[in-house]
C-alpha cells in the first residue's frame, strides 16, 4: 500500500481530502503545520506528499527546499491559491511534480495522484517520460496532459511504427516528432522534415523523391529527394492533409514498399525510413470528406498523438512562461528572472489562441523592448483575444434553441439545431468534460468552446 503525507492546516479540507484518498487504497497520514511534517519526514519515508503551500508556522515552499537539502526525493503535488501563482514557478524549481489549484477537484485529485505514483513504481526518476522529451528536445511541461504525452512518445519511440500527431497550430508537433526520434533507435540517423504546407504542389513530388536531370523544366541538375535523405532515420511529413490527392497514392505505395522511384528515373530505389506525420485538421474529417486517402489514413494513423493546447495545461503556462523568460533574456543579454503576480495571473487567464508559440512571441516583443529584473504589466503588449478566464468545465447555460420550422418529424430540423441539441447532450453525458465531450463527437475541444461562446452571446448579445 502506498503511503502518502498530507500536509494542510485546515481540519475540514485535511478530512475531505484524506476521505478521497483513501477510497483508492492509499494510507495517508495528515500533518497541520510545516514543523510537524519534516518530523514526519525526519522518522519516515512516504511515496508521495500532498503539500498545502499556506501552513500557519511556515512556507511550504521550504518544505521541498530541506527534501533537496538532504537529497530526499519524494514526489510532491503542490495545492496552491489563485494568489500564489508565483510560488508556482518557486516550486517547480524545487522540483514539485505537480499542481493542483483550490478548491480542489476531487476528479483531478485522484487523477494527479495515481498518475505521480504510477510513474514513481514504473521508472527511476532519471529515467521518468516526463522529463526525457524536455532534456533532449526542449519540450517542456509537468502538467498531466503533457506527462500523458511524454509517456506516449517514449512507447512510440520503443518502436518503428508510424505516428500520427494532431493538435492546433502552435502545440509542438515538430517538438513532439523530433522527441520521438531522438529516442529511437533511429537517432543516429537523419530527422528530415518536410512542410507539406509550404512547398508549391507541383514541386512536392521533387520535395520527397527528388528527380533527374531533364525531368522538368528547370531540373538542371539530379537531386536527391526527402525520401533517400531520411534512409536509416526518419521522415517528418507537417500537415500531411495538405498534400495533393494524387500524390498521396505514389506516397502510400512507398509507405507500403519502402521504394520510390525519383521523377523521370526506372531505377527503384529503397529506403529504409520511420514516418512520423502531423496536421492540425482532423484526418478522420479529411477522409470522410475525400481530401485524404482512407488506405493512407490507415497506414500512417497507427500510434496516434494528440498535443494538448495551452489553455488545458494549467499550471504549465507558468512553468513554461518561466522557463521562456529566461532563455530569452538569455538569448538577448537582459537580467529578466521572474513576473510580478498581476502579470502571471494574466497569463493563466488568457486562453491562448496561439498556444506556445503565442506565449513565447510575447514575451520576446517584453524581453526585446523593455529592460529590468522583473516582468511588470505594462510590458505585456495587447494579446490578440480579450483574455478570459479558462473553464474547467463549460457552464451548463443552455444554449439558444433556433426557432423550429414544424416539418412534421421531430427528426428533421434545421442543421444548426441539431448541431446544439448534439453538443449540449455529449458535455451532459460528459458532466461538462470538453474534452471528452470533444472526444466523442470526433471534433476539437476549441470547437466546441467557439459554438458555447457564440450561443451565449445569442442570448446574452449585450454582454
Amino acid at each position: 500500500m502506498a503511503r502518502l503525507l498530507l500536509i494542510e492546516d485546515s481540519p475540514e479540507l485535511s478530512a475531505l481530502y484524506q476521505a478521497y484518498i483513501e477510497e483508492i487504497g492509499i494510507d495517508v497520514l495528515t500533518a497541520d503545520t510545516g514543523k510537524k511534517a519534516l518530523q514526519f519526514l525526519d522518522n519516515g519515508s512516504f511515496d508521495l506528499l500532498l503539500l498545502d503551500l499556506n501552513l500557519p508556522d511556515m512556507n511550504g515552499l521550504k518544505i521541498l527546499q530541506t527534501l533537496n537539502a538532504e537529497d530526499k526525493q519524494t514526489p510532491t503535488i503542490v495545492l496552491t491559491g489563485q494568489g500564489s501563482l508565483q510560488s508556482i514557478v518557486d516550486t517547480m524549481r524545487e522540483g514539485a511534480a505537480d499542481f493542483l489549484m483550490k478548491p480542489v477537484n476531487p476528479k483531478k485529485l485522484i487523477e494527479s495522484i495515481t498518475s505521480v505514483l504510477a510513474k514513481r513504481t514504473k521508472q527511476a526518476p532519471s529515467d521518468a517520460p516526463d522529463s526525457k522529451p524536455r532534456r533532449s528536445s526542449g519540450f517542456y511541461g509537468k502538467s498531466t496532459a503533457m506527462r500523458n504525452v511524454f509517456s506516449l512518445i517514449e512507447r512510440a519511440a520503443a518502436s518503428n511504427a508510424s505516428v500520427f500527431i494532431t493538435g492546433e497550430t502552435g502545440t509542438g508537433k515538430e517538438l513532439c516528432a523530433q522527441a520521438i526520434h531522438n529516442f529511437s533507435d533511429r537517432r543516429d540517423g537523419p530527422m528530415v522534415p518536410l512542410n507539406c504546407a509550404a512547398v508549391p504542389r507541383e514541386l512536392m513530388e521533387s520535395e520527397i523523391f527528388g528527380h533527374r536531370k531533364g525531368a522538368f523544366t528547370n531540373a538542371l541538375e539530379d537531386r536527391a529527394g526527402a525520401a533517400e535523405l531520411a534512409d536509416g532515420g526518419t521522415l517528418f511529413l507537417d500537415e500531411i492533409c495538405e498534400m495533393n490527392y494524387d500524390l498521396q497514392a505514389k506516397l502510400l505505395r512507398f509507405v507500403q514498399t519502402s521504394e520510390y522511384k525519383r521523377i523521370g528515373d526506372s531505377e527503384e530505389r529503397a529506403a529504409d525510413i520511420r514516418f512520423v506525420c502531423a496536421t492540425n485538421q482532423n484526418p478522420a474529417d479529411c477522409v470522410l470528406a475525400g481530401t485524404f486517402r482512407e488506405d493512407l489514413y490507415y497506414r500512417l494513423h497507427v500510434i496516434p498523438i494528440e498535443m494538448p493546447p495551452l489553455r488545458e495545461r494549467g499550471a504549465d503556462i507558468v512553468f513554461l512562461g518561466d522557463r521562456i523568460l529566461r532563455d530569452l533574456s538569455a538569448i538577448e543579454g537582459k537580467e529578466f528572472r521572474s513576473f510580478e503576480p498581476a502579470v502571471l495571473s494574466q497569463l493563466s487567464q488568457y486562453s491562448w489562441p496561439g498556444n506556445v508559440r503565442e506565449l513565447e512571441n510575447v514575451l520576446r516583443n517584453v524581453v526585446v523592448l523593455h529592460d529590468g529584473p522583473i516582468v511588470e504589466a505594462h510590458m505585456i503588449p495587447p494579446l490578440s483575444r480579450e483574455a478570459r478566464t479558462i473553464p474547467d468545465q463549460i457552464s451548463s447555460e443552455p444554449a439558444p434553441h433556433p426557432t423550429r420550422v414544424d416539418h412534421g418529424d421531430d427528426l428533421v430540423r434545421p442543421l444548426a439545431e441539431l448541431e446544439i441539441l448534439a453538443i449540449d447532450a455529449a458535455l451532459e453525458k460528459f458532466s461538462g468534460n470538453v474534452t471528452r465531450a470533444a472526444r466523442a463527437l470526433e471534433i476539437s475541444p476549441s470547437t466546441i468552446y467557439r459554438k458555447k461562446a457564440a450561443w451565449k452571446a445569442t442570448l446574452h448579445p449585450e454582454r
